[in-house]
């Protein structure tokens, strides 16, 4: 069997960073799939579930409301190795297109002081595992020290 491509990418040398990492199309028309790596692979610790599960909570909200992305946005969850997410928009889009609505997104998670939407036994699976304080940091971690400042590196996959 033939490696799926996100098991082509060199983990030794990824750092964090905003990535497209396939374009896809459906019916001729594309769906860029995004690496959104928050953590260095396999040297910075993972991020644990309750974080994860909160900025998934935060941000599918925040852009399934957005007033430009709404009708854009196919999917967005987390990595099973927990060092980033995916987030799936309809349409051809490289990197640096959507560093904007990233530091939007990332922006309001790190600022969100409220009751997590979705976080009710009824809306949930596992409504408990939830921490919005660590989200929030993690979320900020994200926009200080890759979103605000990123470079090519943080925008194109390593050879």
């Amino acid at each position: 069997m033939e490696k799926i491509t996100s098991f082509t990418i060199d983990h030794l040398r990824l750092v964090p960073g905003v990535y497209v990492s396939r374009v896809d199309y459906v019916e001729g028309h594309p769906i860029t799939t995004f690496d959104l790596r928050m953590t260095s692979p396999n040297d910075e610790p993972v991020m644990n579930t309750a974080e994860v599960h909160t900025i998934e909570h935060l941000a599918a909200t925040f852009l399934r409301n957005h007033k430009d992305y709404a009708d854009k946005t196919i999917y967005f969850g987390p990595m099973g190795c927990r060092t980033g997410f995916y987030l799936l928009l309809s349409g051809s889009y490289e990197s640096r297109d959507i560093v904007p609505l990233m530091i939007e997104m990332f922006t309001f998670i790190a600022e969100f002081d409220d009751e997590v939407p979705g976080a009710s036994p009824k809306d949930c699976g596992n409504y408990l595992d939830m921490n919005l304080p660590m989200a929030r940091y993690l979320a900020r971690k994200y926009l200080d020290e890759v979103l605000e400042h990123i470079t090519e590196k943080q925008l194109i996959y390593p050879e």
